[in-house]
Protein backbone atom coordinates (compact mmCIF):
# COMPACT_ATOMS: atom_id res chain seq x y z
CA UNK A 1 0.00 0.00 0.00
CA UNK A 2 1.34 3.39 -0.99
CA UNK A 3 0.76 6.12 1.56
CA UNK A 4 -0.75 9.44 0.58
CA UNK A 5 -0.24 13.04 1.62
CA UNK A 6 -2.96 14.69 3.66
CA UNK A 7 -4.44 17.13 1.17
CA UNK A 8 -7.26 18.63 3.23
CA UNK A 9 -6.28 21.32 5.77
CA UNK A 10 -9.25 20.42 7.98
CA UNK A 11 -8.00 16.83 8.17
CA UNK A 12 -4.56 18.13 9.16
CA UNK A 13 -6.19 20.05 12.02
CA UNK A 14 -8.17 16.93 12.99
CA UNK A 15 -4.97 14.85 13.02
CA UNK A 16 -3.29 17.38 15.30
CA UNK A 17 -6.25 17.25 17.68
CA UNK A 18 -6.40 13.45 17.65
CA UNK A 19 -2.68 13.23 18.39
CA UNK A 20 -2.83 15.97 21.03
CA UNK A 21 -5.39 13.83 22.89
CA UNK A 22 -2.79 11.05 23.06
CA UNK A 23 0.05 13.32 24.13
CA UNK A 24 2.20 16.31 23.21
CA UNK A 25 5.00 14.03 21.94
CA UNK A 26 2.75 12.51 19.28
CA UNK A 27 1.40 15.88 18.22
CA UNK A 28 4.95 17.27 17.98
CA UNK A 29 6.03 14.33 15.81
CA UNK A 30 3.22 15.11 13.38
CA UNK A 31 3.74 18.88 13.43
CA UNK A 32 7.49 18.59 12.87
CA UNK A 33 7.00 16.01 10.13
CA UNK A 34 4.54 18.06 8.08
CA UNK A 35 6.49 21.30 8.56
CA UNK A 36 10.07 20.16 7.95
CA UNK A 37 9.85 17.41 5.29
CA UNK A 38 12.31 15.34 7.31
CA UNK A 39 12.15 11.60 6.80
CA UNK A 40 10.89 9.64 9.80
CA UNK A 41 14.35 8.24 10.59
CA UNK A 42 15.77 11.76 10.75
CA UNK A 43 12.91 12.94 12.98
CA UNK A 44 13.21 10.02 15.37
CA UNK A 45 16.96 10.46 15.70
CA UNK A 46 16.65 14.04 16.98
CA UNK A 47 17.75 14.77 20.53
CA UNK A 48 16.46 17.50 22.81
CA UNK A 49 19.72 19.38 22.20
CA UNK A 50 19.09 19.44 18.45
CA UNK A 51 16.13 21.79 18.92
CA UNK A 52 17.62 24.07 21.59
CA UNK A 53 20.11 26.88 21.18
CA UNK A 54 23.10 27.45 23.48
CA UNK A 55 20.90 29.33 25.95
CA UNK A 56 18.39 26.48 26.21
CA UNK A 57 15.71 28.24 24.14
CA UNK A 58 13.95 26.81 21.09
CA UNK A 59 16.35 27.10 18.18
CA UNK A 60 15.53 29.21 15.13
CA UNK A 61 16.99 26.60 12.78
CA UNK A 62 17.50 22.87 12.76
CA UNK A 63 20.69 21.30 11.43
CA UNK A 64 20.38 17.67 10.39
CA UNK A 65 22.56 15.22 8.53
CA UNK A 66 20.08 13.22 6.45
CA UNK A 67 20.45 9.51 7.03
CA UNK A 68 19.37 8.57 3.49
CA UNK A 69 21.56 11.00 1.56
CA UNK A 70 24.29 11.80 4.09
CA UNK A 71 23.83 15.47 3.20
CA UNK A 72 23.74 18.22 5.79
CA UNK A 73 20.48 20.11 5.83
CA UNK A 74 19.73 23.39 7.57
CA UNK A 75 16.13 24.42 7.83
CA UNK A 76 14.34 27.22 9.64
CA UNK A 77 11.73 26.25 12.21
CA UNK A 78 8.39 27.94 11.60
CA UNK A 79 6.07 29.16 14.35
CA UNK A 80 3.93 25.98 14.27
CA UNK A 81 7.00 23.85 15.06
CA UNK A 82 8.38 26.28 17.64
CA UNK A 83 5.02 26.47 19.44
CA UNK A 84 4.65 22.68 19.47
CA UNK A 85 8.20 22.35 20.79
CA UNK A 86 7.55 24.89 23.55
CA UNK A 87 4.33 23.11 24.58
CA UNK A 88 6.03 19.73 24.59
CA UNK A 89 9.28 20.68 26.30
CA UNK A 90 7.52 22.75 28.96
CA UNK A 91 5.60 19.67 30.14
CA UNK A 92 8.51 17.25 29.79
CA UNK A 93 10.38 16.47 32.99
CA UNK A 94 13.76 15.66 31.48
CA UNK A 95 15.62 18.46 29.73
CA UNK A 96 18.85 16.50 29.27
CA UNK A 97 20.09 17.67 25.86
CA UNK A 98 21.32 14.18 24.95
CA UNK A 99 17.92 12.50 25.47
CA UNK A 100 15.79 11.59 22.45
CA UNK A 101 13.28 14.26 21.49
CA UNK A 102 10.76 11.48 20.83
CA UNK A 103 11.35 8.94 23.62
CA UNK A 104 9.58 5.60 23.82
CA UNK A 105 7.98 4.37 27.03
CA UNK A 106 10.72 1.73 27.32
CA UNK A 107 13.53 4.26 27.09
CA UNK A 108 15.50 5.23 24.03
CA UNK A 109 13.99 6.76 20.93
CA UNK A 110 10.59 5.96 19.50
CA UNK A 111 10.88 3.30 16.77
CA UNK A 112 9.61 3.62 13.21
CA UNK A 113 6.98 0.97 13.87
CA UNK A 114 5.78 2.77 16.99
CA UNK A 115 5.57 6.05 15.06
CA UNK A 116 3.65 4.28 12.28
CA UNK A 117 1.14 2.84 14.79
CA UNK A 118 0.64 6.25 16.42
CA UNK A 119 -0.08 7.95 13.09
CA UNK A 120 -2.18 5.06 11.76
CA UNK A 121 -4.46 5.03 14.82
CA UNK A 122 -4.95 8.80 14.74
CA UNK A 123 -5.70 8.71 11.00
CA UNK A 124 -8.23 5.90 11.41
CA UNK A 125 -9.92 7.80 14.24
CA UNK A 126 -10.67 10.69 11.85
CA UNK A 127 -11.48 8.60 8.80
CA UNK A 128 -8.22 8.90 6.84
CA UNK A 129 -6.83 5.95 4.91
CA UNK A 130 -3.43 5.22 3.36
CA UNK A 131 -1.57 7.20 6.02
CA UNK A 132 1.84 6.21 7.35
CA UNK A 133 5.04 7.82 8.52
CA UNK A 134 5.98 8.88 4.99
CA UNK A 135 2.66 10.75 4.73
CA UNK A 136 4.26 13.47 6.86
CA UNK A 137 6.91 14.23 4.24
CA UNK A 138 4.41 13.85 1.40
CA UNK A 139 2.00 16.22 3.13
CA UNK A 140 4.76 18.82 3.39
CA UNK A 141 5.49 18.48 -0.33
CA UNK A 142 1.85 18.62 -1.37
CA UNK A 143 1.01 21.62 0.83
CA UNK A 144 4.20 23.47 -0.20
CA UNK A 145 3.24 22.90 -3.85
CA UNK A 146 -0.25 24.29 -3.29
CA UNK A 147 0.88 27.27 -1.16
CA UNK A 148 3.60 28.19 -3.66
CA UNK A 149 1.06 28.41 -6.48
CA UNK A 150 2.45 25.27 -8.11
CA UNK A 151 6.14 26.19 -8.00
CA UNK A 152 7.40 22.71 -8.80
CA UNK A 153 11.06 23.76 -8.90
CA UNK A 154 10.86 25.07 -5.36
CA UNK A 155 9.19 21.92 -4.04
CA UNK A 156 11.69 19.74 -5.91
CA UNK A 157 14.52 21.62 -4.20
CA UNK A 158 12.85 21.45 -0.78
CA UNK A 159 12.34 17.70 -1.14
CA UNK A 160 15.83 17.18 -2.58
CA UNK A 161 14.43 15.25 -5.56
CA UNK A 162 16.43 14.68 -8.74
CA UNK A 163 13.60 15.46 -11.18
CA UNK A 164 10.29 17.29 -11.24
CA UNK A 165 8.61 14.09 -12.43
CA UNK A 166 9.67 12.37 -9.20
CA UNK A 167 8.30 15.28 -7.17
CA UNK A 168 4.93 15.31 -8.96
CA UNK A 169 4.52 11.59 -8.51
CA UNK A 170 5.70 11.74 -4.91
CA UNK A 171 3.15 14.31 -3.83
CA UNK A 172 0.34 12.74 -5.88
CA UNK A 173 -0.19 15.65 -8.26
CA UNK A 174 -0.07 13.53 -11.43
CA UNK A 175 -2.88 11.30 -10.22
CA UNK A 176 -4.87 14.24 -8.81
CA UNK A 177 -4.55 16.22 -12.05
CA UNK A 178 -5.74 13.27 -14.16
CA UNK A 179 -8.68 12.61 -11.84
CA UNK A 180 -9.66 16.30 -11.86
CA UNK A 181 -9.48 16.46 -15.65
CA UNK A 182 -12.05 13.66 -15.86
CA UNK A 183 -14.26 15.11 -13.14
CA UNK A 184 -14.21 18.70 -14.37
CA UNK A 185 -14.74 18.07 -18.09
CA UNK A 186 -18.50 17.41 -17.89
CA UNK A 187 -19.28 17.87 -21.59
Amino acid sequence: MEVEPIRNLEKIAEMKAALRNKGKRDELLFVMGINTALRIGDLLSLSVGDVLDDEGKISVTLNVKEQKTGKAKRLPLNSAVKNALMDYLSQRRCHDRSRPLFPSQKGGALSRSQAWRILKRAAESIGLENIGTHSLRKTFGYQAYKKSGGDLGLVQKLMNHSTSKVTLSYIGIDREAVDNAYLELNL
